[in-house]
């Protein structure tokens, strides 16, 4: 069993800026891809960024130069650095993430429970 755990979400002024970080947990031989997305009330859940095992990384174009995301391979965390926030990045922020749990198993895809952020204008 694998568990994704969010942390950092919160309340903050338009300009200001939060740090969202994603642990997991349990039976893991090795994550892959690890991704941030959001949902905003009355919308679907969207992209935000995702990173590659390697580090490689992908942004939506609405938060590029404004959010930073990055992983701690030893740490089984991803985090993401949210800077100059805007009421609208308002939104539930989910943790993704790609893990193959055993030596004979694919990847299978695991999500968080969601943290709030709520940017005030």
């Amino acid at each position: 069993q694998v568990q994704l755990v969010e942390s950092g979400g919160g309340l903050v002024q338009t300009g200001g800026s939060l740090r969202l970080s994603c642990a997991a947990s349990g039976t893991i031989v090795s994550i892959l891809t690890m991704g941030w997305y959001r949902q905003a009330p009355g919308k679907q859940r969207e992209l935000v960024a995702v990173i590659t095992q390697s580090g490689s990384t992908g942004y939506a174009d609405s938060v590029k130069g404004r959010f930073t995301i990055s992983r701690d391979n030893a740490r089984n965390t991803v985090y993401l650095q949210m800077s100059t926030l805007k009421p609208e990045d308002t939104a539930v922020y989910y943790c993704n993430a790609f893990v193959v749990a055993t030596m004979a198993s694919s990847a299978n895809s695991y999500w968080g429970q969601g943290t709030q952020v709520t940017v005030s204008s």
